[in-house]
């Protein structure tokens, strides 16, 4: 039986639309981003300064993306357990990893090897967030501000003690600073993440840490610690009576910085989607509001972009990393 001719033609350009469709439909399908759940890596324990940050980005860009950003805590060796997870996986997005001052420029100081490299292996997605750190004391230690700290530790050097959440931490990297600075040596508790630092502190057993505003301020509202300084060039509001570094005379600046990345190679179609999101969760007012509380500036618009995170590690790493190498305080 023989087909008709103009019949034929008219089923086989349909079948050909048809294909096309459905092929330009699948391939949208198979490179739309995010298709599932994003994973984002935070390197330090639950509860901490950072993970509480990387939370409040995590469920803004959630909402933002249409997919859910969920926490991974994997924490242990001052974040470079975390970050070398995140130096192996798979570029496309799906694995994010949030990473600090510390495990960005500290650790390339504190450590001999690091299982990743703080530039080659990461591109910088944004900016989530900066706090000043504060130099933190026992409630009963005999000092109120900077200079009288300086002058007990003169005296106490050889007993004093000064905790933190782990070597290569914030509050550790602030510390080191500080005593160089101030030309000191002491002797340094690394502890599991802030809170039992923070807890041994309140117990006397250990005498001074330099922490973030953002776990620092609660505590010190109970009056089981004190603040001693503001270790930044200006005060804060929150402790408007306290002096900073830069007023007792030490040219310091230290401030905490954290920022989300991807592993090296995620391509721009990808960043893109995922930069914007981070931009829009900085500008959320309640997110905002809820980190000044604790004392963390989030970026103004634009200032989330990867070259501010890019010059913040340049930065350190010429400016910050050979004072932490002169302490000699090394890793294997």
């Amino acid at each position: 039986m023989l087909c008709n001719p103009s019949r034929f033609r008219r089923h086989l350009i349909l079948a050909a639309a048809f294909a096309l469709a459905f092929g330009s439909q699948a391939m949208a399908q198979s490179t739309s981003f995010p298709s599932r759940p994003i994973t984002l890596v935070v390197p330090f324990p639950a509860g901490g300064p950072s993970d509480a940050l990387a939370r409040g980005f995590a469920k803004q860009m959630g909402d933002q993306l249409g997919q859910p950003v969920v926490i991974e805590n994997l924490a242990g060796a001052g974040g470079t357990v975390g970050l070398a997870k995140l130096a192996k996986a798979a570029p496309n997005g799906y694995t994010l990893g949030f990473g600090t001052i510390g495990t960005h420029v500290a650790n390339v100081a504190l450590y001999k090897k690091l299982p990743y490299d703080p530039v080659a292996d990461f591109t910088p997605i944004g900016l989530a967030g900066s706090a000043p750190m504060l130099l933190v004391a026992r409630a009963d230690l005999p000092a109120s501000n900077l200079q009288e700290f300086d002058a007990w530790l003169r005296s106490h050097a050889a007993t004093a003690s000064y905790g933190s959440a782990g070597v290569g931490s914030i509050s550790h990297y602030g510390c080191v600073l500080l005593l160089a600075a101030l030309k000191r040596n002491v002797t340094h508790v690394p502890y599991k993440g802030v809170a039992p630092a923070i807890s041994d502190l309140m117990g006397g057993q250990t005498d001074f840490m330099c922490d973030q505003t953002t776990t620092a301020l609660p505590q010190l509202a109970g009056g089981k610690i004190k603040v001693l300084a503001v270790l930044s060039s200006e005060r804060l509001k929150q402790l408007p009576s306290t002096g900073t570094a830069k007023e007792a005379g030490y040219p310091l600046d230290v401030r905490s910085w954290n920022a989300i990345f991807a592993p090296k190679g995620t391509p721009e179609n990808i960043l893109a989607p995922l930069s914007k999101a981070m931009a829009s969760a900085a500008a959320d007012p309640q997110l905002r509001r809820q980190m000044l509380a604790v004392g963390v500036d989030l970026p103004a618009q634009g200032g989330t972009t990867p070259a501010v995170v890019s010059s913040l590690i340049s930065r350190g790493l010429r400016d910050d990393v050979p004072a932490l190498k002169a302490k000699g305080q090394f890793l294997d």
